[in-house]
């Protein structure tokens, strides 16, 4: 080829003359013709095709390589821009090898997959934007997702030039802009160009979504703005040359630098410090960053000569420096015709710190109230610092070919980032879920709930039915297959089988079974308990006083110290003769036979059998028949009998009736004395259906008026179940209440035995 314009004979709009001069500026001639090949290329591809916003892919991957071109990008990034545009979809790229590596080289085809999928990953998740969950965590997450699927700087570049071109579009063919479109780029695109440091883009980028979300706003502040973009930047190239020649005179090295203030950043100021327009001064700014302290005083006193101070707009973050560390000289000068500005001085060593430390520029502007006083960086931060490093090498003035790219060291003393120990995989829904490397769907599904965790049974990626122990790239969608019921596998904590690659998904397992076991040593102590207490015939003691009683918080203390072997029962047995002997000792000396009777009422009132009086008759035994388990409230009447004191039975007992009439002569008035917080024993026969979860039916009855259960007996014959639940009471209150309760559920029929 002879010339420019034969390389392009054949070609159409918009990849002409004029376009290729812009797009191959700074290029040698391999760069230029690997351009004129991406061209020829992709140009039939992308005739006649549209992006889902409406604009032309040709029109598109044009003006995204003259944005590149203007952020100094090499060949490759630009070509690669070109082909990206083209759809998967077509004849062309189908088959199993992408002809791109074999036309283009591994290289470019690994920035076109790269920035094919991010561009996926993005329309995943701008459907996202109305849930929720969604916000300044999930947006975050969103960024370190971009960067994880980029493994070159050069993808990310190119998506965002991409969609700084498409908000360029929507500006200058008057199309109304998404939306959520334009929120997902402030959200994500604009902070994400602010931690690189690509300034240009980001200022951009900021003002026209600004533009599109607020139209009225943006509108009232650039009227307010007395002139043309183009004019202030004309007068911050003038007090630049100015200032610059100043220090040049005085003998201060410096490197002089400024830009006007765009409109988004003045409403952005405006808005977080509550300032009219009239009281900003620092619409335009100047950075001068000198070799030392001294320089930056010098430098001060000579800005300060050439123009007025403004006063009160004075800062020595010097000698008092920010919370973060942030060291600078700030002020704020009018000119002749009373135009004001603000200018910062700053040591080179200042500068690195403010770029790259933790007083970087995103951290205190997007750090909110906690401003920058995070402590220290994290893996991310040191992997964006490097980025922006990285970046800034490949603009530097004067640099040769035979320069190194610096070392990930200059971060801070750090070395290169390795592979990554995080991936960032999405919910359907595009909800990015964060996890460590080598994480599987199983701690995916602990990430997102608990209880999925527990009853995850299978998986599906990117809607492919995966195992269980495949371990999960970033960009992937995963769903989880759940069972209704259920709980987790004890194969999922054995290391060597590679379910579990989250500390805190293991966590949770092992308190599932923790909690399992628990439970099923409180069930095998409560029976050893209560068979002890039968043996003593103390059926009816409250069992929550004899665990405190014993030394233990709660009664289910008790019974899994008991379970584990770590609490013998013989200690029951000891606290009930304890309790007896003393109160033998404090009632004095007694005849034998005495201290047998006094010995055998004795354990009726410890054990709740008491409360009963006798009309006429002080200090007779009394016991409560077990045949109808009279409560206080009920009806009762009262059976002499041989050797064990009165009887007391209810009044429609009929064990009762039938001793009544044999030996009416034993029968004699009783009544309810004081009970106190004595508990006794009720049976209820239960009738029901036989089917799922009838138990805990029941069980949630009695639980929720708080009556304690101390017995269950059940017989299930033809899909009818019969049971007797022996239940503690204060009262026949409690009774009537319960057996309410009971008859209310479907099929339920209950009653007092």
């Amino acid at each position: 080829m002879t010339s420019e314009s034969s390389e392009i004979t054949g070609l159409q709009a918009p990849f002409d003359d004029i376009w290729l001069a812009r797009a191959a500026e700074g290029l040698d001639a391999s760069g230029r013709a690997l351009l004129i090949q991406a061209v020829l290329f992709a140009q039939p591809a992308l005739n006649g095709q549209r992006a889902s916003t409406g604009e032309p892919l040709d029109t598109h991957a044009a003006a995204v390589v003259c944005i590149l071109a203007e952020m100094k990008a090499d060949a490759a990034t630009r070509a690669s821009a070109i082909l990206a545009p083209i759809s998967t979809q077509g004849s062309f790229l189908t088959g199993r090898k992408d002809p791109l590596v074999k036309k283009f080289g591994s290289e470019i085809a690994a920035l076109v997959q790269g920035a094919r999928k991010l561009l996926g990953m993005s329309r995943m998740a701008r459907l996202n934007t109305d849930d929720p969950r969604t916000g300044v965590d999930q947006r975050e997450l969103q960024r370190k997702m971009l960067l994880a699927m980029a493994a070159d700087l050069r993808i990310v570049l190119l998506r965002l030039a991409s969609r700084l071109q498409t908000l360029r579009w929507h500006a200058s063919s008057k199309t109304a802009c998404p939306p959520n479109l334009a929120q997902e780029t402030m959200e994500l695109y604009a902070p994400l160009a602010n931690r690189l440091g690509i300034w240009q883009l980001k200022w951009e980028i900021e003002d026209l979504v600004f533009r599109f979300l607020q139209p009225d706003t943006y509108k009232m502040i650039a009227r307010e703005l007395e002139e043309k973009r183009v004019e202030r930047e004309q007068f911050i190239d003038r007090v630049v040359s100015e200032l610059r020649d100043a220090l040049q005179n005085e003998g201060i090295q410096a490197d002089v630098s400024g830009r006007p203030k765009h409109i988004y950043s003045i409403w952005n100021k405006m808005r977080n410090k509550h300032l009219s327009f009239g009281q900003l001064y620092d619409l335009r700014a100047l950075r001068v960053i000198v070799s030392d302290e001294r320089d930056c005083y010098a430098a001060l006193a000579l800005v300060h000569s050439m123009w007025s101070p403004i006063s009160d707009e004075f800062d020595d973050y010097i000698s008092r420096p920010k919370p973060n560390g942030y060291r600078s000289l700030h002020t704020v000068v009018a000119d002749a015709d009373g135009k004001p500005f603000e200018v910062q001085i700053r040591t080179h060593e200042m500068h690195q710190f403010a770029e790259y430390g933790m007083a970087a520029h995103w951290r205190y502007k997007e750090a909110g109230s906690k401003g920058g006083t995070q402590v220290a960086a994290s893996d991310y931060d040191r992997k964006v610092a490097w980025m922006r490093q990285l970046l800034s090498w490949g603009k530097a003035d004067g640099q040769t070919e035979q320069e190194p790219a610096p070392s990930a060291k200059a971060d801070q003393g750090t070395s290169k980032p390795g592979p990554d120990d995080r991936i960032y995989v999405m919910t359907p829904q595009a909800r990015v879920i964060e996890l460590p490397a080598r994480a599987t769907p199983v701690d995916f599904a602990y990430a997102l709930h608990t209880d999925l965790g527990h009853r995850c049974r299978g998986a599906k990626v990117d809607g492919h039915m995966v195992p269980l122990l495949t371990q999960l790239q970033t960009g992937q969608t995963v769903e989880i297959i759940a069972a209704k019921s259920g709980g987790p596998s004890r194969d999922w904590l054995n290391p060597q089988l590679g379910y579990l690659a989250s500390n805190r998904s293991r966590a949770k397992v092992r308190s599932w079974f923790n909690a399992i076991e628990l439970q099923e040593r409180i069930a095998q102590g409560h029976t050893l308990v209560e068979r002890e207490l039968q043996k003593l015939g103390k059926t009816a003691v409250n069992l929550e006083q004899l665990a405190d009683q014993l030394g233990f918080a709660r009664a289910d203390d008790l019974y899994v110290a008991v379970a584990k072997d770590e609490f013998s029962l013989r200690h029951i047995d000891q606290h009930f003769r304890q309790e007896r002997e003393q109160s033998l000792s404090e009632a004095g000396p007694v005849s034998p036979g005495q201290l047998q009777m006094q010995g055998a009422a004795d354990n009726v009132t410890r054990s709740g059998k008491s409360g009963v009086l006798v009309v006429g008759v002080d200090s007779l035994m009394t016991q409560l028949a077990r045949c109808c388990r009279p409560v206080p409230n009920d009806d009762i009447r009262g059976f002499v009998t041989r050797g064990r004191g009165v009887s007391i039975h209810r009044s429609d007992c009929q064990a009762f009736s039938a001793l009544a009439l044999k030996q009416p002569e034993r029968i004699i008035e009783v009544s309810w004395g004081e009970t106190h917080d004595r508990v006794y024993p009720v049976a209820f026969s239960i009738h029901a259906p036989d089917r799922l979860n009838l138990l805990r039916d029941i069980t949630d009855v009695f639980g929720r008026l708080r009556l304690n259960v101390i017995g269950v007996n059940t017989q299930s014959r033809r899909s009818l179940a019969h049971m007797i639940f022996t239940v503690e009471v204060q009262n026949g209150e409690q009774v009537t209440r319960a057996l309410a309760a009971l008859n209310e559920i479907p099929g339920f029929s209950a009653s007092r035995l």
